[in-house]
């Protein structure tokens, strides 16, 4: 009687297990939670200030049993290139040197910096996938685009670049922005893995946000609207997130 009813246990325990392994074989509510990168050339007015942005973040969501997508995604943006050169001329001596307070030669680092943060809607369509889960994902939407330049001076005080003096060279950007996504979506089977990859377009219309800019005094701040654009890759490595299923055991 005892070894009959550890063989019972066992069967219920591994019908379980199996039960819940083969949910991920039909299309069903999903959590998940994404880590993303994204490798994004820069175009139109944003060019004209950056070189490549990389782009780290993390996208929240829900994909419904009918396979749509909605989520939120927040990015943070980054890269090494400006390609505003001219933004310290005025602050140079003869010999193209800024100095700092005790007159010794500065070193002025800038970086490209942002963030953006999206309303995301799509589809994962069931095309060339191992199971009705994975596919072909598309999803766009609508946010929030910052972006400006951050300028370091390696610990040296040079007062035309200290505090507040910052904000007069900084070019600070805002806006609303757009994005497209077409790649594929892969949830393993198993549970062990799920990831996607695919091709990322973003366009943001954004107007300065600064009212005055140190290095032209006499000029207005440019107050027309840009069309800042970036085109890349985007990949997203997900944790699912799922439902604990409750076991109940009954004994007469």
């Amino acid at each position: 009687m005892k070894t009959l009813f550890i063989l019972l246990s066992l069967l219920i325990s591994t019908s379980g297990i199996y039960g819940q392994e083969s949910d991920i074989n039909a299309p069903d509510l999903r959590t998940w939670v994404a880590f993303e990168y994204g490798a994004n050339g820069t175009f139109g007015a944003l060019a004209e200030r950056y070189g490549f942005l990389n782009h780290v973040g993390l996208m929240t969501g829900v994909k419904t049993k009918g396979n749509l997508f909605f989520g939120l995604n927040s990015t943070f943006l980054f890269g090494n290139t400006v390609r505003l050169t001219e933004v310290f001329d005025h602050l140079t001596d003869s010999y193209g040197n800024i100095t700092d307070i005790n007159g010794d030669i500065a070193a002025v680092v800038v970086f490209p910096r942002g963030f953006s943060s999206n309303l995301t809607f799509g589809k994962v369509f069931s095309v060339l996938s191992p199971n009705p889960n994975s596919g072909v994902f598309i999803h766009g939407g609508v946010g929030y685009l910052l972006h400006k330049m951050k300028i370091e001076t390696n610990e040296q005080v040079i007062p035309q670049l200290e505090l507040d003096y910052k904000k007069g060279y900084d070019r600070l950007t805002t806006g609303i922005n757009f994005h497209q996504f077409i790649g594929y979506n892969f949830m393993a089977e198993s549970r062990g893995y799920h990831f996607y990859g695919g091709i990322y377009a973003q366009q943001g219309l954004t107007k300065n946000r600064r009212d005055l800019f140190y290095d032209r005094p006499d000029e207005p701040v440019p107050s027309e609207t840009r069309l800042d654009l970036q085109f890349g890759v985007k990949l997203g490595w997900v944790i699912p997130i799922y439902k604990r299923q409750p076991q109940e055991f009954y004994f007469d």
